[in-house]
C-alpha cells in the first residue's frame, strides 16, 4: 500500500512539474481564455434551463431547485421533531468525546469528518458569497441565510445519517458512503433499485462537476481577487498562483481521506479562529453602526415598500448563498461523514447539523455585518467589483477600511478558507468518480482536479460562480428525493436514540467502556 501511495506522489509530482507548466502556456493566450468562458456560459445556458426554471408566476424569479431546498428543509425539521433545536447541546458534548465508545468502524473520528465537511462549507462562500448575495440582495439577504442555515441544520443531520446506515465498508478499509449510495441502496429496499441507480448516477456526475466547478476552480478565482491586491506578481502572472495552489492541493488528496482529515482538522479551527476574531475587531470598532446594521438587515429582509416581488428576491439570494455556504441539502457533506467511527448512525448525523451552524450562522452573520456595517456594498467606489461579482475582494476592501493592512489577515483567512475546500471536495467528486468508474481510476480525477486548479486562476469570477450555482444546488435535486422517501428511517433511527438517551443506556454504555 505505502508502495502504491510513493508511486501515485511520484506521478502527481511529475505531471505537475512536466505536464501542467504546458497547459498553462496555452491558458495564458487570450484565445484560450475567451474559448473557456465560451465554454462555461455554453454549459451554464443548458443547465440553467433545467435546474433554474422559474417557479414563481411574476418578478422576481424563484428559481425551482432553490424553492426545492426550502420545502425541503422546512418538512424535514416539522418531520424530525426540530432535532436542530433540541439536540444542540448532545451534540457538543458528542464533540466533547463524552460519548466515544470504542469498536465502531470508520475511517476517522467523529470530529475529523466534522472538520472536514466544514473545511468544504467553511470557505468562499462565506467571504465572497455572503458580499455577492448583500450586493444582489441587500442586507435583508443575510436574515433569510440565518433561516436557511438553521433549517439546514435538520438537512444536514438526515443526510449525514442516512450515509452511515447505507455506507459500504469495503475490504481494503476504504469507505464509499454518501448520497450515491444511499440513493442506490435505499430505494433497492423499496423495490425501486433502477430509479434509484439512475438517481445516485446523476448525484455522482453533477458532485464530479460541482467539485471541479464550485469545490475548486471557483475558490481560486476568488483567492485569486483577494491575494493579488497584495501580491502584484499574482495580478501580472496568475498562473503562478494557480500552479502554487495546484502543487499544496497535490501532495495531500493523494493521501486520501486520512491525510485530508489530519489537515483539516489541523486547519479548519486556526483559520475560523483567525477570521472571526478579525470580524469582532471590526464589529467592535464599529460599535456605534452596529444597531443600524441590525435594522438594515431586518427591515430588508422583508422589504415591505417592494411588495412580494421584493421578499421573494431577497429570499432567493439569502438562501441560495447560504445553499452554496452550507451545502445542507446538497448531498455532499455526506460523502464525509459516512467515514466517521461511530456506533450509530444518528450520532453522526447529530454531529453533522454544528455544521450549517457554524458556517451559515455564526460566519456568514459575521461577514455580513462587515460588509454592511462598512457600507463598501453601496460604494461608488467599488461598483466594479460588485459587476463583476468579485467577492472577496469586496470583503478585503470591507476590510481595509478600518485598518490599512487588514486585507492582509483576509488574504491569508481566503487562501486557507480556499486551500481546505479544495481538499475536501477533491475527495467528494474523488469518491463519486470512483462510484462510477472503479478504485482504479481515482489517479485520474486527482490529475484533472489539479487542472481545474489552474483553470480557476486564468477564467472568469461571474461564469464560475453560476456555473457552481447549477452544479452545486442541482445535487440538490436527486438528494432531496432520497431524503423525502427515506426520511421515515432516519425519524425511527432518532426515536431510539433519544430512548436509549432518556433511559440513560448510552451514559452507561460510556461508563462501561471507561470501566
Amino acid at each position: 500500500m505505502h508502495k502504491n501511495m510513493r508511486r501515485a506522489s511520484s506521478f502527481l509530482v511529475f505531471f505537475l512539474l512536466l505536464v501542467v507548466p504546458f497547459f498553462i502556456y496555452a491558458a495564458e493566450q487570450s484565445e484560450a481564455v475567451r474559448t473557456l468562458n465560451d465554454l462555461f456560459g455554453t454549459i451554464n445556458g443548458y443547465l440553467a434551463t433545467v435546474f433554474f426554471y422559474d417557479v414563481y408566476p411574476g418578478e422576481p424569479d424563484m428559481p425551482f431547485i432553490v424553492a426545492w431546498l426550502v420545502v425541503g428543509a422546512i418538512f424535514l425539521t416539522v418531520r424530525m421533531g426540530f432535532v436542530n433545536l433540541k439536540m444542540f447541546r448532545h451534540a457538543y458534548l458528542i464533540l466533547r468525546g463524552k460519548y466515544q465508545v470504542p469498536g465502531a468502524e470508520g475511517e476517522v473520528t467523529s470530529f475529523q469528518a466534522l472538520t472536514t465537511a466544514l473545511s468544504a462549507t467553511v470557505g468562499l462562500g462565506n467571504i465572497a458569497g455572503v458580499a455577492i448575495a448583500i450586493t444582489v440582495g441587500g442586507p435583508g439577504a443575510t436574515f433569510w441565510m440565518i433561516i436557511a442555515g438553521l433549517l439546514g441544520m435538520t438537512s444536514k443531520f438526515t443526510e449525514a445519517t442516512l450515509s452511515q446506515m447505507y455506507r459500504e465498508v469495503r475490504p481494503d478499509g476504504h469507505i464509499m458512503g454518501g448520497a450515491m449510495e444511499y440513493l442506490s441502496r435505499g430505494f433497492a429496499e423499496k423495490g425501486m433499485a433502477r430509479t434509484g441507480k439512475i438517481l445516485a448516477i446523476l448525484f455522482s456526475f453533477l458532485a464530479i462537476g460541482a467539485s471541479l466547478g464550485g469545490g475548486n476552480a471557483f475558490q481560486v478565482s476568488q483567492a485569486l481577487t483577494a491575494v493579488k491586491q497584495q501580491i502584484p506578481l499574482f495580478a501580472e502572472q496568475p498562473w503562478v498562483f494557480g500552479l502554487i495552489m495546484s502543487f499544496m492541493v497535490g501532495v495531500v488528496i493523494i493521501g486520501g481521506i486520512r491525510r485530508i482529515a489530519r489537515t483539516a482538522e489541523a486547519i479548519v479551527p486556526a483559520m475560523v479562529l483567525i477570521y472571526l476574531l478579525a470580524c469582532l475587531w471590526i464589529i467592535i470598532t464599529n460599535a456605534a453602526n452596529v444597531p443600524d446594521a441590525i435594522d438594515k438587515i431586518f427591515n430588508g429582509a422583508f422589504t415591505p415598500a417592494a411588495g412580494l416581488g421584493g421578499l421573494i428576491g431577497v429570499l432567493v439570494q439569502g438562501f441560495k448563498r447560504a445553499a452554496f455556504s452550507s451545502e445542507a441539502g446538497i448531498g455532499s457533506a455526506a460523502i464525509a461523514h459516512a467515514t466517521a467511527r461511530v456506533k450509530y448512525p444518528v450520532r453522526q448525523g447529530i454531529v453533522a447539523l454544528m455544521e450549517p451552524f457554524i458556517d451559515t450562522v455564526v460566519i456568514c452573520t459575521m461577514t455580513a455585518l462587515v460588509i454592511i456595517i462598512t457600507g463598501v456594498y453601496d460604494m461608488p467606489e467599488t461598483a466594479e467589483l460588485v459587476k463583476g461579482n468579485e467577492g472577496a475582494a469586496l470583503t478585503a476592501y470591507a476590510f481595509g477600511t478600518v485598518i490599512s493592512w487588514f486585507p492582509v489577515i483576509l488574504s491569508v483567512s481566503v487562501v486557507l478558507f480556499a486551500y481546505s475546500t479544495m481538499i475536501a471536495w477533491s475527495y467528494y467528486g474523488e469518491r463519486c468518480w470512483t462510484y462510477l468508474f472503479g478504485e482504479k481510476s481515482s489517479m485520474a480525477f486527482r490529475i484533472i482536479f489539479v487542472i481545474f486548479v489552474v483553470i480557476g486562476s486564468v477564467t472568469s469570477a461571474s461564469n464560475i460562480l453560476e456555473f457552481s450555482d447549477l452544479l452545486l444546488l442541482g445535487m440538490a435535486l436527486p438528494n432531496f428525493i432520497g431524503l423525502y422517501l427515506l426520511h421515515g428511517k432516519v425519524r425511527e433511527g432518532l426515536a431510539e436514540y433519544l430512548f436509549r438517551l432518556r433511559t440513560g443506556e448510552l451514559d452507561r454504555e460510556v461508563g462501561r467502556s471507561s470501566g
